[in-house]
């Protein structure tokens, strides 16, 4: 469960850079009902090439121009830190590395973004007057966030030295793999928060073979989101398939071959009356 609070270790921003962020805002908007709300230059109102996504009049993401010479369009998931510095130091003695160093936003906060030893690529936000997304876990917004990674045990062993996540390990179905459960410290378990898998280095081509996080975004109709998904441009990795105790999902990309997932999460059981 994501939530909009500000505990350090949980995910509070998402933003996706794509070569062209205009097409890129009507997909999301088709598939997901977001509404993009462009930014606003400094003179004669001059319009920027970014924006935030809304849904129901709440901010949920960040949409941007694709300027890194050649990047991937990918979703950037940034999670909550108290010292965004402090973090940097964090992520570079446990064996990663600083893409971009810690920058103020004016009075918004301050954000890093790091690769970890295995190349997977995250950012760190530490609030200011905002202090990220204001809806999630609710559909058309953040619901999951996902690591498919090359070593899973070095991933633990960073990512809990960094943000100090407790971590969990289960049987997938099938015997497809062990799947690796995501807490922040201190948090109950229902707060779990995302999850790691480990694939072989083939299967991430994606990402030419690098670990790459993914967000997973809840909807109330997997299969009436995913023929959005193929009317609009995107394609389909994976799905509709129902998943036992999770819900319905697909994996998608975007028309500039962004990955996330959409998940129409099952109902909560309904307790049983006393008799």
């Amino acid at each position: 469960m994501i939530t909009t609070d500000t505990t350090p270790g949980t995910p509070c921003w998402l933003d996706l850079g794509a070569p062209d962020f205009k097409s890129t805002a009507a997909f999301y908007g088709a598939v997901l009902g977001w509404k993009y709300e462009p930014m606003e230059g400094e003179s004669e109102g001059e319009e920027m090439e970014g924006g935030m996504f809304q849904k129901d009049g709440k901010t949920v993401a960040g949409l941007g121009k694709l300027t890194e010479e050649g990047a991937r369009s990918a979703w950037m998931i940034y999670f909550t830190v108290a010292d965004a510095d402090a973090a940097s130091q964090a992520v570079e003695r446990a064996g990663g590395t600083v893409r971009v160093a810690t920058r103020d936003l004016g009075d918004w906060g301050r954000m890093a973004q790091f690769d970890d030893p295995q190349g997977g690529q995250f950012a760190v936000w530490q609030p200011g007057k905002n202090a990220g997304f204001e809806l999630a876990d609710k559909p058309g917004s953040l619901s999951w966030t996902e690591l498919y990674t090359s070593d899973a045990a070095a991933a633990k062993e960073f990512y809990g030295g960094v943000f100090d996540w407790r971590f969990g390990d289960m049987e997938m179905p099938g015997g497809e793999g062990t799947y690796t459960l995501i807490t922040p410290a201190g948090l109950p378990e229902e707060r779990m928060q995302g999850g790691l898998m480990e694939l072989r280095k083939e299967d991430l081509a994606l990402a030419g073979g690098r670990p790459y996080w993914h967000p997973v975004f809840a909807v109330t109709d997997c299969d009436a989101a995913v023929a959005k998904v193929a009317e609009t441009g995107g394609s389909v990795q994976m799905g509709p398939a129902d998943m036992e105790g999770v819900g319905r999902l697909a994996v998608c990309l975007d028309p500039s071959n962004a990955d996330f997932v959409l998940l129409a999460p099952d109902a909560p059981a309904t307790p049983a009356a006393p008799a």
